[in-house]
């Protein structure tokens, strides 16, 4: 297990100390830091109105519910109400519901398949949605703040609450742009890196909470060195699946062009064990969170004891059926993920228009068929490996007591989102490396 890590470990600073070598990868790294520097900057930029302390008292409090989510995923600044509070939460919603609609409207299916320019207008709309929830989202954070009398006299206000949701709204929209920006001049997969940046942040409160835990009583310590194996356990086999892959055998076929004689050898299709990355897990959190979201906006006026009362009991993150939704929202989103992220049948056209065959399969629809075949019963696998990576931490925090250790809850799924930007960045660099003849780890 510290063999795999000690190899993982090597691997990535030999890839980063080859790209660095390189002018142009050293100029995208160091703008990708800038950017997320000026992110965390944001990040402690308070917002007017607002009682912090009180906030961070009150998510102290509450535990392990979907604000605790939040906060890590905005890397503490939910908590602490700042300018990005917000953080990538609405963006990646914005994105997951145009992916929604590519597959059910025909006018977006058609912008998804005509190339660069149906692209564009496929950001643009995410730009439009991304602003339009961040007010949504905005909004319902200050009814949350309000009802639980965490504004200031002045932030209880019309002209108050307007400041506020402008606020919210705007860091917002600038999160969007930061992340754009890290994409077109960065290493690329801006909202990943700053995923990346903010659970980094999130992780140090997480570790001090755990410590401060065991020093109070002895379960606690047992607990807490039970996490820390469980973690590096997790750790190791999180690595090791986002690495594995299933290779399918191509014999290219022999053919002339020109003069030259080209073709005739083997290769391989390689398709990744968890090729949908984190994305099926935010996609699910997307769901499962809204009981949770709705009952801590309107808890003033939810009857104890009430329908309302018993149903946000019954979807609560310590409830199991949160676990069972949460398992099953996982596998769904990963075949769908898989679904408009990955066609068949273009590569067997591929595959066929280059000469390429699978031994034993015929070209065209038989070979589409076979690696849709394939791909299902992989994406399966790897689906039940991210619901097992998601869920186990829920376990154990509803054994623990919730309340008590509620950011655990979510460790799997900050874990996975880690390990997945660290491999994705990693893979990126060692691909333009490749393109200037540099060597990297993959051979």
């Amino acid at each position: 297990m510290f063999l795999t890590l000690k190899n993982a470990w090597s691997e990535m600073l030999r890839t980063f100390r080859n790209a660095w070598k390189v002018e142009e990868l050293r100029k995208k790294l160091l703008f990708t830091l800038l950017i997320i520097v000026l992110y965390r900057i944001g990040a402690a930029v308070h917002v007017p109105f607002t009682d912090f302390e009180a906030i961070q008292a009150n998510l102290d409090m509450s535990g392990g519910n979907i604000f605790t989510y939040l906060n890590i995923l905005s890397g503490q600044a939910f908590s602490q109400a700042t300018l990005f509070a917000l953080g990538v939460s609405p963006y990646i919603t914005a994105s997951i519901v145009i992916q929604l609609l590519t597959v059910a409207i025909p006018i977006f299916e058609k912008w998804q398949k005509s190339g660069e320019s149906g692209q564009k207008k496929l950001t643009a709309l995410t730009r439009i949605v991304t602003v339009a929830l961040a007010f949504v989202t905005a909004w319902g954070y200050y009814m949350y703040m309000r009802s639980y009398s965490l504004l200031t006299e002045f932030g209880d206000s019309v002209f108050g609450g307007f400041v506020i949701v402008f606020c919210y709204a705007a860091g917002a929209s600038l999160v969007m742009w930061l992340a754009e920006k890290i994409n077109e001049h960065g290493i690329g997969n801006g909202i990943s890196m700053i995923l990346f940046a903010n659970i980094v942040a999130s992780g140090v409160s997480t570790v001090t909470s755990l410590v401060g835990f065991a020093l109070t009583d002895a379960w606690y310590l047992v607990l807490t060195v039970a996490v820390m194996y469980g973690a590096l356990a997790m750790l190791t086999f999180v690595v090791w699946v986002t690495n594995s892959e299933r290779r399918i055998p191509v014999q290219y076929a022999k053919r002339t062009v020109g003069n030259k004689m080209m073709g005739g050898q083997s290769t391989h299709l390689p398709i990744k064990l968890n090729m949908s990355g984190v994305m099926p897990i935010i996609f699910a959190n997307s769901i499962v969170a809204l009981p949770g979201t709705f009952e801590l906006i309107f808890s003033s006026k939810i009857k104890e004891g009430g329908f309302w009362d018993k149903f946000f009991e019954v979807t609560g993150y310590t409830s199991p059926l949160y676990a069972i939704l949460f398992f099953v929202l996982i596998i769904a989103f990963s075949y769908f993920y898989i679904m408009i992220s990955f066609n068949p049948t273009e590569v067997a056209n591929t595959l066929k228009k280059n000469g390429g065959t699978i031994r034993g399969i015929r070209a065209g629809e038989h070979t589409a068929a076979y690696i849709q075949k394939i791909l299902n019963k992989i994406t399966l696998i790897g689906a039940i490996f991210l619901g097992i990576v998601a869920v186990v931490p829920l376990l154990v925090n509803m054994i623990a007591g919730g309340i008590a250790i509620g950011s655990l809850a979510f460790g799997g799924s900050s874990l996975l989102i880690v390990v997945g930007v660290i491999l994705e960045t990693i893979r990126e660099i060692e691909a333009q490396l490749s393109m200037r003849h540099h060597k990297g780890f993959i051979d």
